[in-house]
């Protein structure tokens, strides 16, 4: 009998604590989502390698964090259509098109281009401090008075095109760690472009809450390997011999920082 109970109890606990964990993991996301990926580079994956020979110069990445999510979850269809140098005008005129009523899940990163992030980088790496505030200040005043509208209009773009989907808004990671050691730009140059790029996120995360959509905060988890911090970098710095790639997420950036935000908001 002593035995008996013993095992009962053993058995019992077992389930207990089968259930408890089960309960407790997180939720998978379907395989039989239809998943679209839309956006610019930082979608595209320019930075991270391994582009794909069909994407031409829209640059789209194996190790970009749309594929990425295709390779490890396998949804039932997958389709990215970011590209480099995409506005939230090209999203509109040249992307939407890849969804439709049948599509469940979409994920969007844009606004950078829309507000001169190559331009801003390039004014102040070559220009200098004065004029790499006033670019940034230039480019915030355009963030808070025309971004809000666009997105608007990207986001209710493809609410029309793919009413039943799950509507991810991922956003861009803060460039420099400040208070360190580092060469290159002035600090005051670098804490203004962080500050250009905390508006930005701050403006898109507004405008997808009040789409409904879910915004994917990259920012956090990118502190620590930012441009001038002592880890490994998740960012690539200014390469004059592919200027292409310069202040765009490493493959490392994409697999560390990019994929588990967007594969947590995604469900």
């Amino acid at each position: 009998m002593r035995r008996s109970r013993l095992a009962t109890l053993a058995l019992t606990l077992a389930a207990s604590v089968g259930l408890t964990l089960s309960l407790a993991a997180p939720a998978q996301a379907s395989p039989s989502d239809r998943y679209v990926a839309l956006g610019d580079s930082y979608a595209s994956g320019v930075g991270a390698d391994s582009y794909t020979s069909e994407s031409g110069n829209c640059l789209r990445s194996t190790n970009a964090y749309p594929a990425l999510y295709n390779a490890n979850i396998r949804p039932a269809s997958y389709r990215s259509v970011a590209c480099s140098g995409a506005t939230t005008a090209d999203v509109i005129n040249s992307q939407l098109s890849a969804l439709s009523s049948t599509t469940t899940l979409v994920s969007v990163t844009i606004g950078g281009n829309d507000v001169g992030f190559a331009n801003i980088m390039s004014t102040c790496v070559l220009q200098g401090e004065t004029q790499c505030v006033a670019a940034v200040n230039a480019a915030m005043n355009v963030a808070r008075t025309q971004m809000p509208g666009r997105l608007a209009n990207v986001y209710n773009g493809i609410r029309g095109r793919a009413p039943s989907a799950r509507v991810v808004v991922v956003g861009y990671p803060v460039f420099y760690q400040l208070g360190t050691v580092c060469v290159g730009l002035t600090a005051t140059s670098r804490a203004k472009i962080n500050e250009g790029i905390n508006l930005l996120d701050d403006i898109t995360r507004t405008a997808a809450t009040s789409a409904g959509f879910t915004f994917a905060d990259v920012r956090s988890i990118f502190v620590g390997h930012q441009l001038c911090s002592y880890g490994t970098k998740w960012l690539h710095a200014l390469n004059v011999l592919n200027l292409t790639i310069s202040y765009h997420p490493t493959a490392a950036g994409q697999s560390g920082g990019y994929y588990p935000v967007f594969r947590s908001a995604a469900g």
